[in-house]
């Protein structure tokens, strides 16, 4: 922990370059990915403070949407689309996921209801070879389900029509260091 305290300490010592910052925020992408910490949206893009609007959560889930019960999910996305205005949409999944693991081996998550719980939301589960440390095949699926899942957000579906916002489907290698991005064309994830 002290090595984060210091660089907290140091990191609000160049105020010139955050001063225009406090006018608001303008990204172009909102970026959906997982909670785990090895995934660094930032990081891997490169975006700098405002250029990229994040929502992550276990498994990058997209929760189903539910306008009579709206989730904080489905505020995030909402607000990224309805007022910012970003254009593109990525899902970012990644190997050797907890999450999409759990579900692709079935594990008994009894001991978490919680995390059982909101992987429970995960339909279809996905599937794939059980014994594949990257869980690659599950995760890849897991995010294309997710893009189907965005599209029947109702705003959403009517920015796609409206051909204002765009979506993608990511897969991050995190023992590479690599992305991979689906391919309408070949429906397959190819280097980016």
């Amino acid at each position: 922990m002290q090595p984060l305290i210091d660089n907290a300490r140091t990191f609000g010592q160049r105020p010139e370059e955050f001063a225009k910052l406090a006018a608001g925020q303008s990204p172009q992408v909102l970026f959906i990915t997982c909670s785990d910490s090895r995934v660094v949206p930032a990081l891997i893009t490169g975006a700098r403070p405002g250029e990229l609007f994040e929502l992550r959560t276990a498994g990058n889930i997209v929760p189903p949407y539910a306008s009579a019960h709206p989730t904080s999910e489905a505020a995030t996305i909402e607000y990224a689309v309805e007022v910012l205005g970003v254009s593109d949409i990525v899902v970012c999944g990644h190997s050797h996921c907890g999450a999409v693991g759990a579900l692709v081996r079935g594990d008994d998550l009894d001991a978490v209801p919680a995390v059982r719980d909101w992987l429970a939301q995960a339909e279809p589960r996905p599937t794939g070879t059980v014994e594949d440390p990257e869980v690659a095949e599950g995760v890849q699926a897991h995010v294309l389900t997710q893009l189907l899942r965005l599209r029947s957000y109702p705003f959403i579906e009517k920015k796609l029509k409206e051909r204002q916002l765009n979506l993608h489907a990511w897969y991050y290698e995190v023992h590479k260091g690599a992305v991979r991005v689906h391919s309408a064309e070949t429906d397959a994830f190819e280097a980016l």
